[in-house]
């Protein structure tokens, strides 16, 4: 047996223990049935509130956010149009001040270059012709030198041998002198090498133009060619310049000798090729080969031998006539120095015309690459223009998809119901519909 005080009234109750049971689960299942049905309405409420407050928010969200992308828009659209408007306002601008400035460059470079072709032409002609007469009379002047100068040696020869028949008696009582003389010279070539003679003979060459430096070339370069970097060397150079430092005159020496005893004789010829190789390698304007060699050769002793037809400005020589062959070449290029250095300036225009015409071309094609960099700008603007729009529409659709996602959600709340929680709950429906019966009894009374 159970006892059940009445808070009221103090009564007590006996009960037994199934009813006392019975009437407390009646009790738990009416305060089961209240806190749910309040559960419900706060939930309901709750549920309402929020479905609300996520509208609302959603729908300013939306609104700031197209508000934003609409002003930005309008603003990129603006900005995009004033700078279209400002490039192509500018580059047109410019454009036409380049057009015309070179317009009016092109016609004063036209007028320009004709008249200094006009002056250049008659210039070339004048010192064209003016060079020729110069050569031809200097030409005239070395072959007259060279003719007097033959004159005079056969004079000179004539004499000498006139000379040596007025004394040729006088001469007898020297016979024997003579002869242990020249036997002992010879005795003296064949005890020297080919190569001492060979020096012997650039020793002599040396010191006749060491003799005249001072007074007639103070500023010529007369050294032995020892460069060998490129397989062979000629045996002196001879350089001189002006005061500017352009050469007047350069050329390569080669000094050949031969014992009277040598088994074989060689000839001039043999050695022209090796100094021209030589000449051009060292770069060179003439050759020119002081020779002993064929001691008989008449075309050889006459005096200078130009071999030009078979290599170009390439002269054979003894060597008496080394110091007067170096004067006459070198005053035949004193007189055509002029005329080069005319020809030299000539070429200096011409260049100078050309190199204006190329940094024309050059700024020209400047100009058109910082054109197109600036179009590639414009473009690239452009296309990030186009990206923010298609951000901006990215995130549009991401609201949208959220405001769905909260309508699902609304809809799977506004489908809950109490036999849907109940559906696999057998305890939960049983009470429930012990509630429903209970509610209707309740109602039946009333009514009645």
């Amino acid at each position: 047996m159970a006892e059940i005080k009445c808070p009221n009234c103090g009564t007590v109750i006996s009960l037994e223990q199934s009813d006392l049971d019975s009437v407390v689960q009646q009790v738990r299942d009416e305060e089961f049935h209240r806190a749910l049905e309040e559960r419900a309405q706060q939930f309901e409420a709750d549920k309402a509130n929020a479905i609300k407050l996520a509208e609302a928010d959603a729908k300013l969200r939306l609104q700031q956010e197209a508000a934003l992308k609409d002003a930005e828009i309008e603003r990129l659209k603006a900005l995009v149009k004033a700078q279209e408007e400002t490039a192509e306002a500018n580059t047109a601008l410019r454009l036409n001040e380049q057009a015309a400035l070179k317009d009016a460059e092109i016609e004063r470079l036209k007028v320009l270059l004709e008249s200094q072709e006009e002056a250049a032409e008659a210039k070339r002609d004048l010192a064209v012709t003016q060079a020729v007469a110069a050569v031809e009379k200097e030409r005239d002047e070395l072959k007259a030198s060279v003719d007097v100068m033959n004159a005079q040696m056969k004079e000179a020869e004539a004499q000498h041998r006139e000379s040596l028949a007025e004394k040729l008696k006088e001469k007898d009582d020297f016979i024997a002198y003579q002869q242990g003389e020249i036997e002992r010279i010879k005795d003296m070539k064949a005890r020297l090498s080919t190569k001492m003679i060979g020096e012997s003979l650039e020793q002599h060459c040396q010191y006749e133009f060491d003799r005249i430096r001072a007074v007639a070339f103070p500023h010529a370069y007369f050294e032995k060619d020892n460069d060998y970097s490129q397989g062979t060397k000629g045996d002196f150079i001879f350089r001189e310049e002006d005061e500017d430092g352009n050469e007047i005159i350069s050329i390569m020496f080669e000094m050949k000798n031969e014992e009277d005893t040598a088994s074989v004789k060689k000839r001039n010829e043999d050695h022209f090729a090796k100094l021209d190789k030589d000449r051009r390698q060292k770069g060179c304007e003439y050759a020119i080969l002081v020779s002993l060699l064929e001691p008989d050769s008449e075309l050889y002793n006459e005096g200078i031998v130009d071999v030009s037809h078979r290599y170009q400005k390439m002269y054979v020589i003894r060597p008496q006539f080394f110091i007067p062959i170096i004067s006459l070449l070198r005053n035949a290029a004193l007189g055509s120095l002029e005329y080069k250095r005319e020809l030299a300036l000539v070429k200096q225009q011409e260049l100078d015309i050309t190199n204006f015409e190329a940094d024309l071309e050059t700024f020209k094609e400047g100009f058109f690459r910082n054109f197109k960099l600036a179009s590639d700008r414009f473009d690239d603007a452009i296309d990030g223009i186009d990206r923010t729009i298609k951000l901006l529409e990215k995130i549009r659709d991401n609201l949208t998809k959220s405001e769905n996602h909260l309508t699902a959600a609304n809809n799977k709340l506004e489908d809950l119901t109490v036999k849907k929680l109940t559906r696999k709950n057998p305890t939960m429906k049983q009470k429930f519909a012990e509630l429903e019966e209970g509610e209707k009894t309740e109602d039946e009374s009333q009514a009645s």
